[in-house]
């Protein structure tokens, strides 16, 4: 039982016996009369007298129809001599019955000392669990250098094991190795190999870092001690440290074992840089951590399990061989690897038998697992919703969007004129992808606004890419400039609709002149160092290393691929007015047209094969 329900338990208790004590010895349920002598004397006179009770001073009296009455007399004189000075006559007397009572002890302690002791008794209870509270605060900081890292033994086995994680094979085998390691030594000690000390996961988030920590707990059969890299720090100088030392006496006793360290760049950032919050404390933890895997003790049957999205800030001497001998990066799952990870977390979710999570995957590229498990919750809310026992097709790719973009706004009131607009924008993004060689195909496109967009045009590729070709950046400027040229020569003016596609435009014109080389007149070189500079939050810092001359080339070569993706639009638009006509005239009367309905609108003799354009 904790403490602060013992301490409870005692106070309810100590009320009832105090409430009980008053109900049966303080408060009387009856009050009787308070009279005065004479009027006892009158009633004796009259025979009305049943019984007098004498203690002290204090005088009972009980009437024959069974009134109560009190009063008092002197101490020095008795009653008998008190009601004889008054007339009443011996045989009277008797017939009143006196009784006296000596004042017993108890009677005392009741009536006159536990009255005045009560209150200091009170207040001594008050301030012994004022006490109590006080000893419980002083042990508990007595702890703060104790680490509070959480424990799996054996009996305690996660439930996940690498069964449960898909994709991440490469990543998976290391950690096995790992797992055996712990399980048979001998094994790999015949061979003279060593048993790695720490291993960091490193990867974006949601790629699965504690998951993969998690099936590791679950597999190696061994204790598992699992801590976040905040839990180190708190408001004490050195709290850190100790916990540390802590973390690892532990471990050390239970060796064979894990430890799991997640987001470890919370303690593990760069030492001396003077920046990103650094103070003692934290270095003084990071020291101790180091000094911990690789120092003069021996740290022997202890692996550290590590994950960061950050290993960009972590320190040098954290990284090296020794400590963290191992890196296993995490990648963003390819199409196979989300189909197998759909799979998985499709087990508890009923599913219609017709629905096709390869299709799902082919339009979720770049999408991490945690993406793709928060995918199909916002299915099977949307199926809930609707009152659904199975969740279909339809709900799983609309979740896609909801994901991506954002809601449904269908509440959202639009003109006439601003959907007529709307459509003809969207269909400018279509037509454009649809017929450039090096775009990706259009899977989707909508007038309906989500989140912060009024439309939208939904190309997937074919294949998932990791490297991309100049052709088809070229031909991301023209697509995002479809829609301002759609409008342009449709309505003659242009809206503010377009003002996110020509920021986007722009950022990645420049991106191909300074980051990729692509630049013709500039050639392959890199222009400026981009620094994130911590103490001012997200803000990413340029250095530059040319010249206001060479500015001005970039500017000059921004604005010449710009143009050249305009002019390539504008083309496409000209020469098929009358499919973007058919396009838009489709949107708004149904609004949104998927894949097949799209394609559909360029069927015929004279229809526009996709990815056929030559300028």
């Amino acid at each position: 039982m904790k403490p602060l329900s013992k301490n409870v338990i005692v106070a309810i208790l100590t009320v009832l016996v105090i409430a009980i004590i008053f109900s049966n010895y303080t408060f009387k349920k009856e009050k009787p009369i308070d009279v005065n002598i004479a009027k006892v004397v009158e009633e004796i006179q009259n025979g009305s007298v049943q019984a007098i009770d004498i203690e002290g001073t204090d005088i009972a009296i009980t009437l024959k129809d069974g009134t109560k009455q009190t009063t008092r007399k002197e101490s020095s004189v008795s009653l008998p001599e008190v009601f004889i000075d008054y007339g009443v006559t011996a045989e009277q007397l008797r017939g009143a019955n006196i009784t006296v009572k000596d004042r017993s002890t108890r009677s005392y302690i009741l009536g006159v000392i536990l009255p005045s002791l009560l209150p200091l008794l009170l207040l001594m209870l008050v301030f012994w669990f004022m006490l109590r509270q006080m000893q419980g605060a002083n042990s508990k900081a007595m702890q703060f250098g104790n680490s509070n890292a959480k424990e799996f033994n054996k009996e305690q086995k996660l439930k996940v094991t690498f069964a449960d994680v898909a994709g991440a094979k490469e990543s998976k085998e290391e950690l096995q190795e790992v797992v055996e390691f712990l399980k048979n030594p001998k094994k790999f000690s015949d061979l003279g190999a060593k048993i790695p000390k720490g291993v960091l996961l490193m990867g974006r988030p949601g790629t699965g870092k504690t998951l993969l920590a998690r099936a590791v707990a679950g597999e190696a059969g061994v204790p598992f001690f699992h801590m976040s890299g905040s839990e180190f720090v708190e408001m004490f100088v050195g709290v850190g440290a100790s916990r540390v030392r802590d973390l690892f006496a532990r471990a050390k006793k239970s060796a064979p074992c894990i430890i799991f360290i997640d987001e470890i760049d919370a303690v593990g950032r760069q030492r001396g840089s003077g920046m990103g919050g650094s103070h003692d404390e934290r270095e003084q933890t990071l020291n101790q951590i180091l000094v911990e895997m690789d120092g003069f003790e021996a740290n022997l049957g202890v692996i550290v399990i590590a994950a960061t999205n950050r290993p960009d800030v972590l320190d040098p001497a954290l990284l090296r061989p020794g400590r963290f001998d191992r890196r296993v990066i995490l990648d963003l799952p390819d199409i196979n690897e989300r189909e197998a990870i759909l799979t998985i977390y499709a087990k508890n979710k009923p599913l219609v038998p017709e629905i096709n999570l390869r299709r799902v995957a082919e339009r979720t590229a770049g999408m991490a697992g945690a993406d793709l498990m928060n995918l199909l919750n916002e299915a099977a809310i949307r199926a809930a919703r609707r009152n659904d026992t199975k969740i279909t097709q339809e709900d799983v790719l609309d979740s896609i969007e909801k994901v991506m973009l954002g809601p449904e706004r269908r509440s959202s009131v639009m003109s006439k004129e601003e959907k007529k607009v709307t459509a003809y924008h969207e269909a400018g993004h279509a037509i454009i992808a649809h017929i450039l060689p090096n775009s990706d195909p259009v899977h989707k496109v909508s007038i309906i606004p989500r989140g912060s967009a009024g439309g939208y045009t939904m190309k997937v590729p074919g294949e998932d890419k990791r490297l991309h070709k100049r052709g088809e950046f070229l031909a991301d400027l023209a697509v995002m400039l479809g829609g301002f040229v759609a409008e342009k020569e449709t309505f003659g003016d242009v809206t503010t609709g377009a003002s996110d596609d020509l920021r986007k435009c722009t950022r990645l014109a420049r991106e191909l002149v300074t980051r990729y080389g692509m630049s013709e007149t500039l050639g392959p070189r890199v222009f400026g160092e981009h620094q994130e500079m911590v103490f001012l939050g997200r803000d990413i810092h340029e250095q530059r290393n040319y010249s206001e001359k060479t500015a001005e080339l970039i500017d000059l070569e921004v604005e010449k691929l710009v143009n050249g993706a305009l002019e390539t639009t504008r083309g496409i638009i000209r020469k098929e007015k009358m499919h973007l006509d058919k396009i838009a005239k489709a949107l708004l009367e149904k609004e949104v047209l998927e894949k097949e309905e799209f394609d559909a609108l360029f069927a015929g003799s004279n229809a526009v094969q996709p990815n056929t354009y030559t300028a």
